[in-house]
């Protein structure tokens, strides 16, 4: 479960998010899940993370599809929003699942991982999140590695990289080159976010983290955030500035 300190965080972030929706036209929307194209191949999930006495609270993941197969990075909150959001990519879509990323080791990555397991889906994390999701009673990623792993796509690849510490000591950065596009997680912020749930941050080394990730891939053009609308680089400056000690 989080930590109550976790929600009261996390709820400062998400305040003046609450409400606002992906620009685009979502793909598919229902109660409990929401996904919104970015490119052809890449879509934004969004489900919602039920906080008492604040409400619902959109949390983001992403897709990447490419000649039939797909990577879901970050589960929805829950087993049965994970179960609805394979549907959709499988039934519709018409892509089978080869794999779920995980970002980091909170609920919010994680929640809905028990299900892509009972379907025999492979997942992937840092060698330290399945340390730290065991240490919380979460469901635990199947296969870790350290620094950096490559994943085949179809024809194209997907970069997870660990990068430094920031919102957590684990959380990594997933880069699509073929689109230059990278899912961050919550280590990135939208733009107008403050600095949200630091229970587990590295606060000195947030900013020299976002430096790394903008020098190894200075041609992104989409950046997903853990929470928030998506954007550019300019994603990765505002959390570098939001945490500069400097």
């Amino acid at each position: 479960m989080y930590k109550k300190t976790f929600y009261g965080l996390l709820v400062v972030v998400m305040m003046f998010v609450h409400g606002r929706s992906q620009k685009t036209t979502a793909a598919y929307s229902s109660e409990n899940l929401k996904i919104v194209p970015l490119t052809e191949h890449c879509f934004i999930h969004i489900s919602y993370l039920e906080v008492p006495e604040y409400g619902r609270v959109a949390c983001n993941g992403a897709i990447y599809m490419d000649s039939g197969e797909a990577v879901v990075f970050d589960t929805p909150i829950d087993d049965a929003v994970s179960r609805e959001l394979i549907q959709w990519i499988t039934e519709t879509k018409k892509h089978r699942v080869t794999a779920v990323v995980i970002n980091h080791f909170h609920n919010d990555c994680v929640g809905g991982l028990a299900a892509f397991h009972k379907l025999g889906i492979p997942s992937y994390a840092n060698q330290q999140t399945l340390v730290l999701a065991k240490q919380e009673g979460h469901t635990v990623p199947k296969i870790g590695f350290k620094g950096k792993m490559e994943l085949k796509v179809g024809h194209q690849i997907v970069i997870n990289r660990f990068f430094g510490e920031a919102h957590t000591q684990d959380n990594i950065a997933s880069y699509i080159p073929s689109e230059a596009l990278l899912f961050g997680g919550c280590a990135v912020k939208s733009m107008g976010a403050g600095k949200g749930n630091l229970e587990d941050a590295n606060i000195t080394e947030w900013s020299a983290t976002m430096e790394k990730i903008k020098k190894a891939y200075p041609n992104i053009q989409t950046v997903i955030p853990g929470h928030g609308d998506s954007g550019g680089i300019e994603l990765l400056e505002y959390t570098q500035e939001l945490f500069n000690t400097q």
